[in-house]
């Protein structure tokens, strides 16, 4: 008589074990700035700009796929390959490059922080909240153990909260679907010029700002490049190819979602208002919160700040220790002393920013919108390791990849042209 087999362990579904690592990329692009820029366009320019989040979207999603092949195929970071083949010195600078661009993301977390503590509890010295904040984070990098899985748990969790919240408030709303459909279509708004940025009467005018800055937080190629260095962590190989490509896909439609849903909220209930303080932006929770949608909403921008506040520090860490040569993995203690650097750069620079009488989100704006300039080199590094036959084989790029690969480096070259015009004219 056949003995009964045993009953087969339970584990998880495939689909939740292959979401991780693209989705720790989407929680850091997705901080304070693509919530206050995503804000900001829907009061500005209402529904006209949703079909820009559906391109970067579809140029975000083809460097996330490019960045985790790399990584999975090459059975390297992408900085190791680098190395290999053009020498250490070329991956160093790779390494810095996106060490400071964390740099810049992380100054704008700092800000939010500030923006969020000194409109709930404006008598508090936002320094002391700042210098606070950042020891206790760095305390927690040389105590902690197994970062990456306590990190990657804690930004399912994060994401799955803050989508369900926006997605209830904009079913509260009732935006209008024919002027949903509408924004779909690519078009450019009246109000929208394509002019170059220039100097009025010793101000800044830069008409294309806010879309530089969407550009900056929801295509980012600093942080797809960052998969590839995850996908390592994870331990993944060959085998794990086609999870790789899927967890790619959610982590972008999470980011795309999430702007979709706050740009619609605004566009619905404060279009045409400046939003340039936090209270005109709390108005758009009106409908689910009602009188305390100022207060939920500074916590909402405290806790989306706090989101990606660690873990962007720690890939400027991890990918200069990697461009260096020295061990790259979340745990290893040249990411974490690096990752302090990020910390310390970003904490005072948004110190000195709390000096001077710009606001703080017209800050965080155009910090966004620095981003852009490193993106070029990321753009071309991925570009040229994904079309390597030594490296990728039979994976390489195919036509649509690179078309749509090179078409996303087209833009981030102009992007990165119109900020580096920007600065030039901020200093002459």
């Amino acid at each position: 008589m056949a003995q009964p087999s045993a009953a087969p362990a339970k584990t998880r579904p495939a689909w939740w074990r292959s979401i991780g690592p693209a989705l720790i990329t989407a929680c850091v692009v997705f901080g304070p700035g693509s919530l206050l820029v995503s804000a900001n366009i829907g009061a500005e320019y209402g529904y006209d700009l949703l079909w820009v989040l559906i391109v970067t979207c579809v140029l975000m999603g083809t460097y996330l796929t490019m960045a985790a092949r790399i990584g999975v195929v090459g059975e390297a970071t992408p900085c190791t390959l680098v190395a290999q083949r053009l020498g250490r010195p070329a991956a160093a600078v790779i390494g810095i490059n996106l060490f400071l661009i964390c740099t810049t993301f992380q100054f704008a977390n700092n800000l939010a922080v500030a923006a969020a503590v000194d409109a709930v509890i404006p008598k508090i010295g936002t320094h002391v909240v700042l210098f606070v904040l950042n020891t206790l984070v760095i305390i927690f990098i040389f105590s902690a153990t197994r970062v990456y899985q306590v990190l990657e748990r804690a930004m399912k969790i994060m994401v799955a909260v803050i989508l369900c919240c926006f997605v209830v408030n904009l079913v509260l709303t009732g935006p209008q679907l024919s002027a949903v459909l509408g924004g779909l279509v690519p078009n450019l708004p009246d109000k929208l010029s394509l002019g170059l940025p220039e100097k009025v009467d010793g101000s800044i005018r830069d008409p294309m700002i806010l879309v530089a800055s969407l550009l900056g937080t929801t295509f980012s190629v600093g942080g797809a490049f960052y998969l590839g260095n995850l996908v390592r962590n994870k331990g993944w190989t060959i085998r794990e190819y086609i999870n790789s490509i899927g967890d790619s896909i959610a982590g972008v439609c999470v980011l795309t979602c999430v702007s979709a849903v706050i740009m619609m909220t605004t566009a619905t209930v404060i279009f045409g208002k400046p939003a340039t303080d936090i209270g005109t932006l709390a108005q758009s929770l009106q409908p689910l919160l009602g009188p305390t949608a100022h207060l939920i909403f500074c916590i909402g921008l405290l806790a989306v700040a706090m989101n990606p506040f660690l873990i962007n520090a720690m890939i400027g860490g991890s990918i200069l220790a990697d461009g260096l040569g020295k061990p790259s993995k979340l745990d290893d203690p040249w990411p974490r002393r690096f990752t302090v650097g990020v910390l310390v750069a970003g904490m005072a620079v948004a110190m000195l920013i709390l000096h001077t009488p710009v606001k703080k989100i017209n800050a965080i704006i155009f910090g966004q919108a620095l981003t852009v300039l490193g993106n070029p080199l990321m753009a071309v590094t991925l570009l040229w390791l994904a079309n390597r036959k030594d490296i990728m084989g039979k994976h390489r790029n195919g036509i649509v990849t690179n078309t749509l690969g090179g078409l996303g480096l087209v833009v981030v070259l102009l992007m990165a042209v119109r900020v580096a015009l920007r600065i030039v004219l901020q200093f002459t």
